[in-house]
Parts: structure tokens; C-alpha cells; sequence
């Protein structure tokens, strides 16, 4: 069985999230999602989301293309999180592209960058409703 991770903090999920997710399932055959609380959210990328954790982790559960949801909560954890689940594909947005080529040394796992759904993201999203006198959270 060939076992995928990502990382993400999956906050307003959008259909650019679920292109990325059915993707990175095309790289195997178990997907494994870490997901960013919302206290590393803050804390170390200083975003607050909308939605909560466990309501993130909840509408991922619920995504076919998802089989495991575990918690991000540094960016040291990715070797470790990667030798536990015996992961053999980290797979990340092209954003990303060579921040994480270090994994390919530390571990046995392939890096995989996949291109990101160019007319959408959440940032996108705030943007637009704040145009339209909604504000959201930072």
C-alpha cells in the first residue's frame, strides 16, 4: 500500500482544496492529511482561522479522498509524522516548490509538489468578501 501525506491548514474549504486532496490521492492509495491547529496557526504562521480545528478536521473527514486526519502542530513534526505512518509520497501545493526537497534525504519518502487550482484560494476568498463589506478573519 502506498501511503501519501500533506500539510495544510484547509481553513474555508474551497474546490482548489479538494482538486489538491484528489491529486495527492492519485499518488497512491492512502491519503493522509496533517492538519494545522489553530493554535500552530497562530502561533507560528500568524492566521486565525474561521473555522475551528475540529470543524476543519470534521469537513476533511468527510472527503472521500481522505483517510486519516492528524493534527500539525510544528513544522519540525513532518520527518517524524513520515516515519511513523511509513509514508512513501509527501506531497505538497507548488507554492511550497523546494522547501521540503530535505525530506527526500531524511526519509524514503518521494516530494511531490502539485500545481495549485490558479483562480482560487482562501486568501482569494477573504479578499473578495471584504470587497463586499464582509470582513473575515485575518
Amino acid at each position: 500500500m502506498r501511503r501519501i501525506i500533506t500539510y495544510g491548514t484547509f481553513d474555508l474549504l474551497h474546490y482548489g482544496h479538494i482538486n489538491l486532496l484528489r491529486r495527492a490521492k492519485e499518488q497512491g492509495d492512502y491519503l493522509i492529511v496533517a492538519l494545522s491547529t489553530d493554535e500552530f496557526n497562530w502561533k507560528e504562521k500568524q492566521k486565525k482561522c474561521y473555522f475551528s480545528y475540529e470543524k476543519r478536521k470534521q469537513l476533511l473527514e468527510a472527503i472521500r479522498y481522505v483517510d486519516l486526519v492528524i493534527p500539525e502542530e510544528s513544522w519540525e513534526q513532518k520527518i517524524f509524522d513520515i516515519n511513523q505512518y511509513n509514508v512513501d509520497v509527501f506531497v505538497m501545493g507548488n507554492d511550497w516548490e523546494g522547501q521540503f526537497d530535505f525530506l527526500k534525504e531524511k526519509t524514503s519518502s518521494d516530494v511531490v509538489y502539485l500545481e495549485r487550482t490558479p483562480e482560487i484560494s482562501t486568501t482569494q476568498i477573504k479578499k473578495d468578501l471584504e470587497s463586499m463589506g464582509n470582513k473575515i478573519i485575518d
